[in-house]
């Protein structure tokens, strides 16, 4: 071949997490999960609010934290969470799916903070199940869940299970 012509550029592929299972892999991305529905909200001193870099573990209060899984690293740490919740559409329209909530420790003045990533994991995992696990957030956080949802879209609320509106009652 010619050192004149080149060959253009091989197109990039679109990255996904994958998901294991034991069928047989068709090529790359094959298996994928779309996180594109899956909005982080982060509850932090009883405001919420969405914040998409906590898909990344970047978000506004996890930034330039050292994360440790053991609590008794971070004595002096605030409670906070964040919490994944799923958007899907049926014929009523879009509403919200899933939501599951995840703990943390944020220690600001000392740049530490506690979670255990496997739980977010699992928690990330449940909501786009279309799964609620609210269970570990208090009346404060629930009604700061609940605001930042009805003001981000009423129509979604509206068209929720009520199984997510009795969680957050």
């Amino acid at each position: 071949m010619n050192n004149d012509q080149q060959q253009p550029a091989p197109e990039k592929k679109k990255l996904a997490l994958n998901v294991v299972s034991n069928k047989e892999h068709r090529g790359f991305g094959a298996g994928s999960i779309d996180l594109s529905q899956v909005a982080c909200v982060i509850i932090d001193q009883g405001e919420a609010y969405i914040d998409v870099g906590a898909m990344h573990a970047k978000s506004k209060i996890e930034r330039g934290i050292k994360f440790s899984p053991n609590k008794e690293d971070v004595p002096n740490g605030r409670r906070a969470w964040v919490v994944w919740v799923a958007v899907d559409r049926n014929e009523a329209g879009s509403y919200y799916a899933g939501a599951a909530s995840c703990e943390m420790l944020i220690d600001s003045e000392a740049r530490r903070g506690w979670k255990i990533l496997a739980d977010h994991v699992n928690r990330l995992d449940a909501s786009i199940k279309r799964k609620y696990q609210l269970d570990n957030i208090g009346p404060e956080e629930k009604a700061a869940l609940r605001k930042l949802l009805q003001e981000h879209n009423i129509e979604w609320w509206n068209n929720s299970p009520q199984q997510l509106k009795d969680l957050l009652a």
